[in-house]
């Protein structure tokens, strides 16, 4: 799909998400992605798991790029984006039995990593997925000196961006339900 607007970390991690999420995922029919970007996760999850409809969201200044590649797709199962900022729009309307997020937890604040958590946790119900991906430290250590570097270089261009403890994160999901 050229002429698209291109996330090139998508084709390099779509493959593996997928893998996951379609385990972590079966059963879930209406599925609510936040952070959705340029759409590009969201044509490929629905073109490989055509029986969820795949509701897309982000702030309203990446509607654009996400309409262009579902208008691209034409696939019944992709809904167009909700406008959601987790710090301060309301809740989305709609049902949803599972939610995923891809590579939005390190560029958002703490205060929004926070606030999505706590969304999710009012939208889903009790013993349903959200699926989180992104760079993670663990026990305070980063997996790799590739995320070391990426983590600093997130920080000098907002320190308030930045790859988040998985055990912190786990925390919050506790605290969510």
């Amino acid at each position: 799909m050229s002429g698209l607007p291109d996330a090139p970390a998508t084709a390099r991690n779509r493959e593996p998400i997928l893998a996951v999420i379609r385990e972590e995922l079966a059963g879930c029919r209406q599925v609510l992605e936040i952070g959705s970007g340029t759409g590009q996760h969201a044509v490929f999850f629905a073109e490989n798991l055509p029986d969820t409809v795949w509701q897309t969201s982000d702030r309203q200044e990446n509607h654009a790029d996400i309409a262009a590649w579902l208008m691209a797709a034409g696939r019944p199962n992709l809904r167009p984006p909700l406008a959601l900022d987790v710090l301060s729009d309301a809740d989305p309307a709609g049902s949803f039995d599972g939610v995923f997020s891809a590579n939005t937890a390190h560029i958002m604040s703490i205060d929004a990593v926070v606030a999505m958590f706590a969304l999710v946790g009012r939208l889903l119900p009790a013993g349903q997925p959200f699926c989180l991906y992104g760079p993670f430290r663990i026990d305070g250590e980063f997996t790799s000196d590739s995320n070391a570097d990426f983590d600093a270089s997130l920080r000098r261009r907002d320190p308030a961006m930045g790859i988040r403890d998985l055990e912190y994160l786990d925390e919050l999901a506790a605290a969510a339900g």
